[in-house]
């Protein structure tokens, strides 16, 4: 079954993947291209290219996780021209659900390790 993200009421959490993995990716000519995830989140994310894609154009992106590879179809959005470097966003428009699972827990990990911000807190 394939899972099209949908607009969520509240924004999807984003993290940054530890090394900041490789990305392959593949336009629908068949062209091949590498960039380096920079933000992943459910919904899509970040990365940084050497040369940007023309926004819209509909790509498979695959990249490394600590709990597996994730592939999905993304809709390549408008470069941040304003960056210093080559960054881009891209949104998920199609992605396996056991891509999904592990992307999800990939992020659930670096949220795990992640050092908490609101500092020492009670549980009830």
């Amino acid at each position: 079954m394939t899972y099209s993200p949908t607009p969520a009421p509240m924004r999807p959490v984003r993290v940054q993947l530890p090394g900041m993995p490789p990305a392959s990716i593949r336009l629908e000519n068949g062209q091949r291209s590498t960039a380096k995830l920079q933000i992943v989140s459910i919904t899509g994310g970040l990365l940084r290219v050497l040369k940007p894609f023309n926004p819209g154009a509909i790509v498979e992106v695959f990249f490394p996780t600590a709990t597996g590879p994730v592939l999905g179809m993304a809709q390549m959005l408008t470069p941040c021209l304003s960056a210093p470097i080559g960054l881009q966003p891209f949104r998920f428009v199609a992605i396996d659900n056991s891509d999904l699972r592990k992307l999800r827990a990939a992020i659930s990990l670096c949220l795990d390790k992640a050092p908490d911000a609101s500092g020492p807190s009670s549980l009830q």
